[in-house]
């Protein structure tokens, strides 16, 4: 697996590459995951805390993991133990699937992902209002994001949930 490593706000040094390199390369281990796989890390920096986020898209699923924490290094083991277990769920799922192997599944068969990937469509109607309202139906609805029309530019728009909290916009051109 090839890894790639970008600090923002940080400067990645030589000895937090060697961890990094060295935790996520004991993840080849798993059958799931080729060396023609790349593993992006995101390693940024707040005034409290360090996030670390990594992202490895296999051919039967995109593994993800990201964790917050005082020390970087604390952030590294603990997102490597997120990835260990997201491969083991895929790893059993698959098993389940298939009734027999992974390895011989994965020797004998190509996965097709659409296959897997199951969507649930819905249509909606946006309505025209301004963002504070927006912000007050996706709370009251439960949801995570809302999609509605901006009242002053006529435009669609959806408001988020961000995970460190507070709410983002997303407007079309």
């Amino acid at each position: 697996m090839k890894i790639n490593i970008v600090g923002k706000n940080i400067s990645v040094t030589q000895g937090l590459q060697e961890k990094i390199t060295k935790k996520l390369s004991a993840l080849n281990k798993y059958i799931i995951i080729d060396d023609e796989d790349v593993a992006n890390v995101l390693i940024r920096t707040y005034p409290t805390k360090q996030k670390i986020e990594v992202t490895i898209p296999t051919k039967y699923a995109i593994l993800r993991a990201e964790v917050m924490d005082m020390d970087v290094y604390n952030a590294i083991d603990k997102v490597v133990d997120k990835l260990e277990d997201q491969i083991r769920r895929q790893k059993t799922r698959l098993e389940r699937k298939h009734k027999e192997s992974l390895a011989e599944f994965l020797m004998n068969e190509e996965m097709d992902q659409e296959e897997d990937i199951e969507v649930k469509t819905k249509s909606i109607v946006p309505t025209e209002m301004d963002l504070e309202e927006a912000i007050m139906k996706m709370e009251l609805l439960g949801h995570d994001f809302f999609i509605y029309i901006d009242d002053e530019t006529k435009k669609i728009a959806v408001v988020y949930k961000r995970n460190l909290g507070g709410y983002g916009l997303i407007e079309t051109e």
